[in-house]
């Protein structure tokens, strides 16, 4: 029987099509791979195809020169652009801005043919510390409200480079998606005078049917209400508003449970494309109490079409306990 599952934090609902359930083999998708020999404007020795980086780990080497671990360069292409003013406008009814922002790439390694699923625990710690100094650094900017750190691994991802890269992207205004996150998690704090977050990690934890794994930091979960297909959530166990004030062994740990969760996703799926985002308080929030951190991790093993466009519902058909029940069975660390 399917069932309608309401998501606590955003009341969004979910279909859970218990009826058409999938199990990993089912569903039609091609796996990620990597051209071998491929040289590309990401690798080393390519520094002149990129702007000028913002932030290096080197090894040896002059900047912008080969000799390098890890770079975050401008997006050569960016969907917005740091210099100049706000300019808000009204035209009658409808309003504008100019695109301030910031729009950077986060080169993940020196290694074409690497993932954060296959490179050094080391490594991946080393991506986490960029994401956390780059936010660190763009937020001193007032005029930005919300920086977006994501992922797209896998052309059905949309990614359009092979190298492994995350993205980060800095805005004027708090997305609709967040600002959603947030109003949820302050009408539930409001009510309860406790993070909804919070809650719902000792719920998770306490009934384990949804948990995938679970570390002194961090626990890895499927949401009750799932959109997709094996959603993956990563949550740190200590309450956190904001990502960027993760110390040194929350890096260390985050980089333990993200590599090891896309392992198993590797596993379990063969190598599926996927997103993930980093969901974290605006920048000028202090939203302390109420909001929590997280990641959410989606494959792209499903598509949108016309009843989820028309109705703003996500129509999943795998329930969560059982992609929880694959992932755990995975094994791997």
């Amino acid at each position: 029987m399917p069932e309608l599952r309401k998501d606590p934090i955003t009341d969004r609902w979910v279909i859970i099509a218990t009826d058409r359930a999938q199990r990993p083999s089912d569903f039609a998708r091609e796996p990620v791979e990597f051209t071998p020999g491929r040289i590309c404007p990401f690798c080393p020795g390519m520094e002149t195809k990129t702007p000028p980086e913002v932030l290096a780990i080197r090894d040896g080497g002059a900047p912008n020169q080969p000799g390098w671990s890890l770079r975050v360069v401008p997006n050569k292409l960016p969907l917005l652009g740091i210099e100049g003013e706000l300019n808000r406008q009204g035209e009658g009814m409808f309003d504008k801005m100019d695109g301030l922002g910031a729009h950077e790439v986060i080169i993940e390694t020196s290694v074409h043919t690497e993932n954060l699923a296959s490179m050094p625990e080391k490594q991946v710690e080393r991506v986490v510390w960029a994401f956390r100094e780059r936010v660190l650094d763009l937020k001193k900017d007032k005029r930005l409200r919300y920086i977006l750190l994501f992922k797209n691994y896998g052309a059905a991802a949309g990614a359009t480079m092979e190298h492994p890269h995350s993205q980060l992207i800095a805005l004027p205004v708090v997305p609709k998606r967040v600002q959603e996150e947030m109003d949820g998690a302050i009408k539930y704090f409001g009510f309860k005078e406790r993070c909804v977050f919070c809650d719902l990690i000792r719920q998770e934890m306490k009934d384990q049917t949804r948990v995938v794994s679970e570390t002194d930091r961090f626990v890895v979960i499927e949401p009750w209400a799932s959109r997709f297909p094996f959603e993956t959530w990563i949550l740190p166990r200590r309450h956190q508003s904001h990502f960027e004030s993760i110390d040194q062994k929350d890096l260390e740990g985050l980089a333990f449970v993200l590599r090891s969760t896309l392992r198993k996703l590797e596993r379990v799926l063969e190598k599926p494309a996927y997103n993930f985002v980093i969901h974290t308080a605006p920048v000028q929030d202090a939203a302390s109490d109420y909001f929590h951190w997280h990641i959410e991790l989606m494959p792209k093993l499903t598509k949108l079409a016309g009843f989820e466009w028309g109705t703003g519902f996500y129509t999943n058909p795998t329930p969560p306990e059982e992609s929880a029940r694959f992932l755990r069975d995975a094994g791997l660390s």
